[in-house]
């Protein structure tokens, strides 16, 4: 009964952020997506009212995230033909620079911040610092996925804590990007963008209305009379899912085996989701290896993935614990401002300087990244280059394919957390300054190559 009620709390949350969305222009202008709005207004809710929902309702929804996590990363590569390694570095490498640049970038300015200013000045954890990488570049989605490492090294105060930076994060990359949007439109940098007074009104509430504007779902790959095709997709996510646990519990195993006297243990508290993302790749290889990877189609696996994004985001905003954040609002506030800033400096300086073609496009849709989650990229992208006239969908999409199984919730975000708790943050701090190091150096190689060519 309680994962009904559940269920039914998320849908209606959800259901009122699109009502909401679809009726107030200035959430059509803010261009917030209706995930974000119903989170807050189940937020709002909970707080006004907090003896009309259960405790024990609040507690199935808040680890409701823990579990979404593992479905958006057992899909992420479902249905994905991968192309020729030198295809994909020689549009996307310069993308990826700028991407592993930003990232990295909120580990050095996180660290560096949590550990010599804002732990003298408040007293708050080193670990505080991961927090700008984690609910930024990663999302609600890798807060809620490393909800267990929080548990596990003692720190539940994270996890309202970088639901608060996500959050922060996805509202701020969406304002700041059509700000940076228009701008950009007014200094010619992009000639493609719909201002919003001249969308028409259905546009403007997210809906589609002609018949032949209505994009296609996903293709059914098999009959309806052996199995659902939506079931046969959600069978393999599970599959994939399956295959990261077995890889978790067999690397706690191996390492009790290889280090049995040790006293913190790195896979005790290492989260399931970047693994999943492995089972999936590995399906995804068998499949294609045994030439059946036309059963999988890309459509579909995009809309479970979409799906659970969204109920993910109510979810994860609906429950944000406020107490602790207002524990801690000035130290997230300079946080938040402080990886804002730096986002929109090296969108403004770096990548005029980095791409040789439609610079702006290109950048925009990394700088929705860095701060939302890749669809927030991909909505600021659509919004400067709706008919994907330049190669700015093509290199990000490229870029994704060896940026995302490492950061943004890949296996360095993942890891990187681990090891503040466990080797300390100056380790992790010092080391993250290596790799931006490296990355910035690539990029002025970059930078050099396009002038000389």
């Amino acid at each position: 009964m309680d994962a009904v009620l559940v269920f039914c709390l998320l849908s209606l949350f959800l259901a009122a952020g699109k009502i909401l969305r679809a009726g107030i222009p200035l959430l059509q202008r803010l261009y917030l997506p209706s995930s974000v709005i119903g989170g807050l207004a189940g937020l709002l809710i909970l707080q006004l009212f907090p003896n009309l929902i259960p405790s024990d309702i609040r507690q199935h929804m808040s680890r409701l995230p823990g579990f979404l996590i593992n479905i958006i990363f057992a899909s992420l590569f479902l249905g994905v033909t991968t192309p020729k390694i030198r295809t994909v570095l020689s549009l996307a490498f310069p993308q990826l620079c700028f991407g592993q640049i930003l990232a990295w970038g909120q580990y050095v300015l996180g660290l560096g911040l949590a550990g010599f200013v804002l732990n003298p000045l408040f007293g708050i954890e080193p670990a505080f610092g991961n927090l700008l990488e984690i609910g930024f570049e990663g999302g609600h989605g890798t807060v809620g996925g490393m909800t267990q490492v929080f548990e596990a090294y003692h720190w539940s105060e994270g996890i309202a804590l970088g639901y608060t930076v996500a959050t922060a994060g996805m509202i701020l990359a969406i304002i700041l990007g059509m700000i940076l949007v228009n701008w950009a439109h007014r200094r010619g940098h992009v000639r493609q963008v719909v201002p919003f007074e001249q969308q028409d009104r259905l546009h403007r509430m997210g809906i589609y209305h002609r018949q032949e504007e209505k994009p296609s779902a996903g293709r059914q790959t098999v009959l309806c009379d052996s199995i659902d095709s939506l079931a046969w997709h959600i069978a393999l996510v599970g599959l994939a899912v399956a295959i990261g646990y077995l890889l978790l519990t067999l690397f706690r195993q191996a390492e009790i085996l290889l280090l049995p006297q040790a006293d913190r243990r790195l896979f005790s508290g290492f989260p399931l989701f970047p693994l999943c993302m492995i089972g999936g790749l590995l399906i995804q290889k068998g499949m294609h290896r045994i030439r059946l990877d036309y059963l999988i189609d890309q459509g579909q696996m995009r809309r479970l993935a979409g799906a659970a994004l969204d109920f993910l985001v109510v979810s994860a905003i609906a429950t944000i614990r406020i107490e602790v954040v207002m524990r801690h609002w000035a130290a997230l506030l300079i946080l938040i401002l402080c990886g804002a800033v730096q986002a929109v400096l090296l969108v403004l300086f770096l990548a005029p300087r980095l791409f040789r073609t439609c610079w702006f496009e290109r950048a925009i849709a990394d700088f929705g990244q860095a701060l939302g989650v890749t669809a927030t990229g991909l909505l600021l992208l659509r919004t400067v280059d709706p008919e994907n006239r330049t190669e700015a969908a093509s290199a990000f999409g490229y870029k994704q394919l060896l940026h995302e199984p490492f950061m943004g919730g890949g296996l360095c975000t993942a890891l990187a957390l681990t090891l503040v708790f466990t080797i300390g943050w100056r380790s992790v701090f010092f080391a993250s300054c290596v790799f931006l190091l490296i990355w910035i150096a690539a990029a002025v190689i970059v930078i050099r190559s396009g002038r000389k060519s």
